[in-house]
Parts: C-alpha cells; sequence; structure tokens
C-alpha cells in the first residue's frame, strides 16, 4: 500500500512539472530582436567635404605666382515623410579663401543658407503638394572690393535675406525633377550694420543728410520687405555613370516695387566622381538682383555703380564624407 502511494505520488509531482514546462513554453516563447523595430518616417543624410587646388612655380621661364585655395563645405538634411506629409530640412554651409604669393588671404566663398519645405498632398499618387517654404541666407564673415580691405561691402546679416511663402510644388521623384510656384511669398532683406544702412546697401532706404550741415537727420533703415512672386526649380541626372548634373534656378518679382523686375539666382553643378570619396566639381553661380548695386575702386575712392550680373565660376577637387 505504501509502495502504491509512493509511486502514484511519484507520478503526479512528474506530471505537474512537465505540464508547467509545457505551459511556460507556450507561454513564453524567444522572440528574435530583429524583429520588433520601431518604423521612423525620419530620413537624415549629412555630407561634408574640402576642396583643394594648388599651383606653384619655381624658376618658371614663363612666370607666374604660386597659389591655393581651400574650400570647406557641408550639407546637413533632415526629411520626414509620413503619407501624404513631407516636411525637408536643410542646412548649407561653405567657407573658402584664397593665397596667392605676394597678396594677402581673400575670401573666395561664403554662404550660410537654411532651407525648410513643408507639403501636403491629397493623395500618394499625386506629385503636386500644397506647400509653404522657408528659406535663410546670409555669410560669415565681412566681404571686400578687393584691393580695399579697409572698407567691408558685406557682413554678417548686412545682407541677410529671408523668404516665407505658400504655393504648390511638383515633385517627380522618377524624373528628379522639383517645381515649386507661390504667388504670395514675402522676401525681408536685412542689412544690420550702421554705415551700410546709412549707405542703402541692398535695397534698403538709406540715410537722409542736412544738404548744407551734412548732419544725419534719419539713418538709414536696417530692413526692407517686399512681397511678390516665387518661382523655383531644381533638376538632377546622370549624365553618365560617373557625372551628376544639378541645375537650380530661383525667380522672385515684387508686386509693390517695380513688378516685372525679376531677380534672379541661378546655380549649375557638375560633380565628376572618383569614387566614395574623391570627387571633383565644377559650380557656376548667376545672381541678379536690381537691388545690389555693384562697387569698384577709383582713385583709392570706393565708388557705388548701378546693378550688374554677378557671375562666380568655381573648379574643385576635394575629399567628400557622408554619414
Amino acid at each position: 500500500m505504501r509502495f502504491l502511494s509512493l509511486t502514484f505520488g511519484l507520478l503526479l509531482l512528474f506530471s505537474t512539472t512537465t505540464f508547467a514546462q509545457s505551459v511556460d513554453t507556450i507561454q513564453s516563447p524567444k522572440l528574435d530582436s530583429t524583429v520588433i523595430k520601431e518604423v521612423s518616417h525620419w530620413e537624415k543624410k549629412n555630407i561634408v567635404g574640402f576642396d583643394l587646388n594648388e599651383i606653384a612655380f619655381v624658376n618658371w621661364s614663363a612666370g607666374g605666382n604660386s597659389a591655393i585655395s581651400g574650400l570647406v563645405k557641408g550639407t546637413f538634411t533632415r526629411k520626414y515623410e509620413n503619407g501624404n506629409l513631407k516636411w525637408l530640412n536643410e542646412l548649407i554651409v561653405r567657407y573658402g579663401i584664397s593665397k596667392q604669393d605676394g597678396v594677402e588671404l581673400r575670401k573666395t566663398d561664403d554662404a550660410l543658407q537654411i532651407n525648410s519645405t513643408f507639403g501636403y498632398r491629397k493623395d500618394t499618387t499625386s506629385n503636386w503638394f500644397h506647400t509653404a517654404k522657408f528659406n535663410f541666407n546670409t555669410q560669415f564673415t565681412s566681404g571686400y572690393a578687393y584691393p580695399n580691405t579697409s572698407l567691408a561691402i558685406s557682413k554678417p546679416f548686412a545682407p541677410a535675406y529671408t523668404f516665407l511663402g505658400i504655393g504648390a510644388e511638383f515633385n517627380n521623384k522618377k524624373k528628379n525633377l522639383q517645381l515649386y510656384i507661390s504667388p504670395v511669398t514675402m522676401k525681408n532683406t536685412l542689412v544690420l550694420d550702421d554705415r551700410l544702412a546709412n549707405q542703402g546697401a541692398f535695397g534698403v532706404d538709406k540715410a537722409i543728410y542736412d544738404p548744407v550741415t551734412g548732419e544725419l537727420i534719419r539713418e538709414g533703415k536696417k530692413s526692407r520687405t517686399e512681397l511678390g512672386f516665387l518661382f523655383t526649380s531644381n533638376y538632377k541626372t546622370q549624365l553618365f555613370s560617373n557625372i551628376n548634373l544639378e541645375n537650380k534656378l530661383s525667380l522672385y518679382s515684387d508686386y509693390i516695387n517695380n513688378f516685372g523686375n525679376i531677380d534672379v539666382d541661378w546655380q549649375l553643378q557638375l560633380d565628376f566622381i572618383v569614387n566614395k570619396y574623391v570627387r571633383a566639381n565644377i559650380n557656376t553661380h548667376l545672381i541678379y538682383d536690381d537691388d545690389i548695386k555693384a562697387k569698384e575702386e577709383v582713385d583709392g575712392v570706393q565708388v557705388t555703380l548701378g546693378p550688374k550680373i554677378q557671375l562666380k565660376q568655381m573648379l574643385g577637387v576635394g575629399l567628400i564624407y557622408s554619414f
């Protein structure tokens, strides 16, 4: 009898333990950590680069001056996409200098840009977005009409430009084409420097002086606000397997002041890709703004002239790193 009781007890204990283990196995399976992963709608991209150009002469019979120039640049992008919503933010920085024998250090490029575009479309099949766009442009250091380095013709926030508007954007990813049309865009020009503001630089109202005594009656305004029409386009294409082309165009016309006069900002860039880290590029930048007056050095005196087409062309070879 004791033997039967002991046997029954052992069987009951074994059955209970086995059942508990079976239940535990069923209820607590091991989950692969890669299965549970939060989906993010944010995409980030950072690109930094350094271009270097150098030419040196030693006993060169044809003559020439040794020179070296460098350009540091960076583009930092944060993009949010979720269904019919899109929000793109960009920070673009560039700064370049050059040094030539017998000539002081000079600036070749200087830019600080912030771009933000928020768009909404009715359905995911449409390429058209209802869009609000904000742009900010200025520079890091003072600019000069060389060789005169005693009087700056531009400074940080003198000028600075902001664009804020609403409109429609066509975005075709397959063709790498973006078109933006805004019938209502506010452009604000800041000149946060007393001397440049008093001169009426970059289109702000200049100071008023007494014609007899030359005494300052009213200081120049440090801002100018315009309301107008803005059109921008951005097109990218691959010309060959290692050559990319990017074309950016911006056209703006003010409704209030001289409507029909168009401010032009056009950039064209060719990238020649050597490998993942090394590439060469050719960049041209054309600007025409009726409010920006050219300045030249005449007999040691800085003279303000009328508006002119501004053109900058750069050729660089350097390193690039994306992360």
